[in-house]
C-alpha cells in the first residue's frame, strides 16, 4: 500500500510540474493516461474529456493498443454506454467483467479486444464531472482491489485541476498568440512605416546624386545608415515585446512584470506590480515564486472574474509576495476549492518546498489576497 501510494505521489508531482511548464492539454492527458495504467496495473487505460454539447469527446487519449489496433477499430468512441455512465455517476465503479453490467451496451468496433475487469473513476470539477478514468484488464489478478480504487481516486482529484490549468494555458496560448499577432501588425505599422518610407525617400535622392554631387550623396547614405539602425531598434523593440516571460532569462521581477502585462493584454484586466528592491534568489526558488504568482493570477482571472489584479513585492529580511483581486471571492476552507478547483494545494506545497508559508484570505464577495513568505 505505501510502495503504491509513493508511486502514485511521485508521479503526481511529475505531472504538476508538466502543467507548471506549460505543456499542451494533449500531453497533461496522454501524462495522466499513463500515470493511471503505472499506478492500477491495467492492461489498456484511457481518460476521456466530453465536448461541453453533444454525445462526442473532445479528447479520448488511450493506452494500451498498438497504433494498427487503433486504425482497424476507426474513429474514436461517442460517450455511450458505460463510457457515459461514468460522467454522469459521481462515484467510482469497479467490475469484475464490464460485459456483465447493464450500462455495458453490448457493442464494441470489430477490431477491439475483448476486456473483463474494469475500474472507472469519474474526474470531478466545482461539482460536475469533466471527464473520466477507463481502466481495463488487471495484470496478474481477475479485480481491481480497493487499493487501486483509491490511487485512482487520489489521481482523479490532482487531474481535475490539472486539466483545467493546462486547458487555460492553451486556451490563453491561443488568445495571446491572436491579439499578439495583431497587435504586432500594428505596431509594426506604427513603428517602421515612416522609417522605411524615410529610407526609401532617402536612398532615391542618393542615387540621384550619386553621379553628380557624390559629397551630397555621401551625406544621404550616412542618413540611410542611421535610418536603418533605428528602424531595427524599433523592430527589435516590438519582437522582444512578444517574447513570453522567462525567469532565467530575464530574472525574477522582470519575468513577473512581463507576465502581468501580458494577463493585461489578453484578458482585458489591470495587473499592476509594485516592488521593493531587487529580488536575489537562487534559480530554482526564483522558478517554484514565479510558478506560484502565476497561479494565482491565473484564478484571478479565470475564477474570480477579477477586474483588477494588484502584485505587491517586498524583499527585505524575508521576501513577501501578496496578490490581491477585486474579483468575486471564495471559500478558502472549501473542499472542493482547497484540493480541486484552484490549485491551492499545488501553491502551498511550492511554498513549502521553500521553507516558506502561504496564507489565502478571501470570502464571497470580498475579492482574495494570496500571500507568499520566504526566509531571506
Amino acid at each position: 500500500m505505501e510502495g503504491a501510494r509513493s508511486t502514485a505521489e511521485t508521479i503526481l508531482a511529475a505531472i504538476t510540474e508538466s502543467v507548471a511548464a506549460g505543456r499542451s492539454l494533449k500531453d497533461v492527458l496522454t501524462r495522466l493516461t499513463e500515470a493511471a495504467r503505472e499506478i492500477s496495473g491495467a492492461s489498456y487505460a484511457a481518460i476521456g474529456i466530453p465536448e461541453p454539447e453533444g454525445d462526442a469527446f473532445s479528447a479520448f487519449i488511450h493506452i494500451g493498443m498498438s497504433d494498427e489496433l487503433v486504425a482497424e477499430m476507426g474513429p474514436l468512441p461517442r460517450t455511450h454506454g458505460m463510457l457515459d455512465a461514468m460522467l454522469h455517476d459521481p462515484d467510482p465503479v469497479r467490475l469484475p467483467d464490464i460485459k456483465q453490467d447493464r450500462r455495458f451496451r453490448g457493442w464494441w468496433p470489430r477490431a477491439h479486444p475483448l476486456m473483463s475487469s474494469f475500474l472507472g473513476v469519474p474526474i470531478v470539477a466545482d461539482g460536475e464531472a469533466i471527464g473520466a478514468f477507463y481502466l481495463t484488464d488487471k495484470v496478474g489478478a481477475p479485480v481491481f482491489t480497493d487499493e487501486d480504487e483509491a490511487n485512482i481516486g487520489l489521481l482523479a482529484s490532482h487531474a481535475a485541476a490539472a486539466i483545467e490549468a493546462a486547458a487555460m494555458f492553451e486556451d490563453s496560448r491561443t488568445l495571446a498568440l491572436t491579439e499578439e499577432r495583431d497587435r504586432m501588425a500594428r505596431e509594426l505599422h506604427d513603428a517602421l512605416n515612416q522609417s522605411l518610407f524615410s529610407l526609401s525617400l532617402t536612398a532615391r535622392a542618393a542615387s540621384r546624386h550619386l553621379a553628380t554631387d557624390p559629397e551630397r550623396a555621401a551625406e544621404e547614405l550616412g542618413e540611410i545608415a542611421l535610418l536603418s539602425r533605428q528602424a531595427m531598434a524599433e523592430l527589435r523593440a516590438v519582437v522582444d515585446g512578444l517574447r513570453t516571460p522567462d525567469v532565467e532569462r530575464d530574472g525574477l521581477l522582470p519575468a513577473i512584470r512581463s507576465l502581468a502585462e501580458l494577463m493585461s493584454r489578453v484578458h482585458h484586466i489591470e495587473v499592476e506590480v509594485s516592488a521593493d528592491g531587487e529580488l536575489d534568489l537562487e534559480g530554482r526558488a526564483e522558478h517554484e515564486v514565479f510558478r506560484i504568482v502565476q497561479e494565482a493570477l491565473t484564478n484571478a482571472v479565470r475564477h474570480a472574474q477579477a477586474s483588477k489584479v494588484l502584485v505587491s513585492i517586498a524583499n527585505g529580511d524575508r521576501l513577501e509576495v501578496m496578490i490581491e483581486d477585486d474579483g468575486v471571492g471564495f471559500d478558502p476552507e472549501a473542499r472542493l476549492n482547497r484540493g480541486r478547483r484552484l490549485g491551492l494545494t499545488s501553491m502551498r506545497e511550492r511554498a513549502s518546498a521553500l521553507g516558506g508559508r502561504l496564507t489565502i484570505a478571501s470570502s464571497p464577495g470580498r475579492g482574495a489576497t494570496v500571500r507568499l513568505e520566504v526566509p531571506g
